[in-house]
């Protein structure tokens, strides 16, 4: 626990058997009470060496996608008593240890969101990601802080920590199974005026690590596009939109 509030970490996985241990090893377990990891369909023994490791196991005996992955684990861990929710990618990718620091900006008071931030400081390129990748991502940003009013410096990271109050609240039946569901969660937030802090994280790219193929890069970033301009148009009154389906606030501090 962190400040009398319950910390739940999430794990959705597919076919993460060769990392899931690393990543295990460096979550900070004397203040996360609960992990919780959702396989979703592996090929591998991922299931079975979660197990191993006493961590509370879930397995869709289909492929959900990787946003039907992460609905199965935020619902589990409210389920379960969490007052704050880490998801954190099983690949090893992002740096477990960095768990304490995003919970206690949540457990402070002072933000409702916290994104570990692959782009703050300059350790994107140098962990090895694609050139590619890195381009798209800051295009993508600029235009999404323009058309959500935002002023973020990434929001494709997969590391990220919430309030039980934001997942209770944000409509994620509405959202997408795909990979574009961590960009339309991101905008519900907005829409929804909760506040949102970022740290900044160093990022490994190797073998082992989960991506996306060029193909379903280009998918994603349509998605985004299309996600933050069905926002602008929602705030608008434009349209109307599942994803959007409650009332628009103004973001408000979450000490306020």
């Amino acid at each position: 626990m962190m400040n009398g509030k319950k910390v739940a970490v999430v794990l959705p996985a597919y076919n993460a058997a060769q990392t899931l241990l690393r990543t295990y090893q460096e979550i900070p377990l004397d203040i996360v009470d609960d992990v919780i990891l959702t396989d979703d369909a592996s090929r591998d023994n991922t299931s079975e060496l979660a197990r191993s490791l006493g961590i509370h196991t879930l397995v869709h005996p289909k492929n959900r996608g990787y946003g039907g992955n992460q609905k199965t684990c935020y619902a589990a861990a409210l389920e379960r008593g969490a007052d704050i929710v880490v998801m954190l990618h099983p690949d090893y990718q992002y740096s477990p240890r960095l768990v304490a620091a995003m919970v206690s900006m949540i457990a402070s008071g002072h933000y409702d969101v916290v994104l570990a931030s692959r782009i703050l400081g300059k350790g994107a390129l140098a962990g090895g990601m694609p050139l590619y990748k890195y381009i798209a991502n800051r295009a993508l940003t600029f235009a999404e802080n323009v058309l959500l009013g935002q002023k973020l410096s990434e929001y494709h990271t997969g590391y990220r920590a919430w309030s039980r109050t934001v997942l209770e609240t944000l409509p994620l039946d509405a959202c997408s199974d795909d990979f574009v569901f961590d960009n339309q969660m991101l905008a519900q937030t907005t829409w929804y005026g909760f506040s949102t802090g970022e740290i900044s994280c160093p990022t490994r790219y190797f073998e082992e690590a989960s991506s996306i193929n060029f193909r379903r890069s280009c998918t994603y970033g349509l998605g985004v596009l299309k996600t933050a301009l069905e926002f602008r148009l929602a705030k608008w009154g434009l349209i109307r939109s599942p994803l959007f389906a409650g009332k628009a606030r103004p973001p408000v501090h979450a000490l306020a």
